[in-house]
């Protein structure tokens, strides 16, 4: 079995997933905020182009890594460098699972957040509960309209948080809204206005809320 060191510097590496290797990329903190946080992060659609590089991953690393997060961004199977082909939903909870489980061999102590953008959140939702998360950051979850199956989620009784913008024009914004008001412990959310998907001009109000919402989840330095 492949089973990389955790790197001492921020990049890429490979590791054993269920059907051959999956392709990694780690974002360090600055050593003086590191804190014992790793995020592990799921990135949109493959069959939609989504990737561990679309600017919405790569910003959500870059706001919990100012925090003090250790971030993992990976490909599910059949993106890039990671081997194998979409399997709707099912074996990308499997290469998320062994992601968690090599993140855990080498940081047993740190707390696991797992974030999700679109597609990702559903993934990352989906086994939230299976995995053990101590939090929860789902972006634009597609509620609706795309055959995910909200409703059989097992849904996680730590923090969480939902950011949907209300101008998205691939998942249903009111969707999210009304999924969230029927749920008997809704997670925090927060709702942007004028904001698209894909977060066009509105990243970096992304990266203020998503810091504001989750500082007091943070541990201790």
């Amino acid at each position: 079995m492949h089973d990389p060191a955790f790197p001492t510097e921020s990049g890429g590496l490979q590791l054993d997933g269920p059907v051959g290797p999956l392709e990694l990329a780690i974002d360090l903190p600055e050593p003086d905020l590191a804190r014992p946080l790793v995020a592990v992060i799921c990135h949109p659609l493959p069959t939609e182009g989504g990737t561990m590089h679309n600017k919405v991953v790569t910003m959500v690393a870059r706001s919990l890594r100012e925090l003090g997060a250790t971030c993992v961004r990976f490909n599910f199977r059949g993106v890039g460098a990671s081997a194998g082909s979409f399997d709707e939903g099912r074996g990308e909870q499997d290469d998320l699972q062994a992601v968690v489980d090599w993140v855990r061999r080498h940081h047993p102590d740190a707390r696991l957040w797992l974030a999700g953008f679109s597609f990702g959140s559903y993934v990352s939702l989906q086994a939230a509960v299976k995995l053990q998360a101590d939090a929860v950051i789902s972006i634009a979850p597609p509620v609706a309209g795309r055959g995910w199956d909200f409703g059989g989620i097992d849904l996680p009784q730590v923090p969480w948080l939902v950011i949907q913008g209300d101008a998205d024009e691939i998942v249903d914004a009111q969707a999210v809204y009304d999924w969230i008001d029927g749920l008997a412990q809704p997670p925090q959310l927060v709702r942007m206005q004028d904001t698209s998907h894909f977060f066009h001009r509105k990243l970096i109000d992304l990266r203020g809320a998503l810091q504001h919402e989750v500082k007091a989840w943070l541990p201790e330095a």
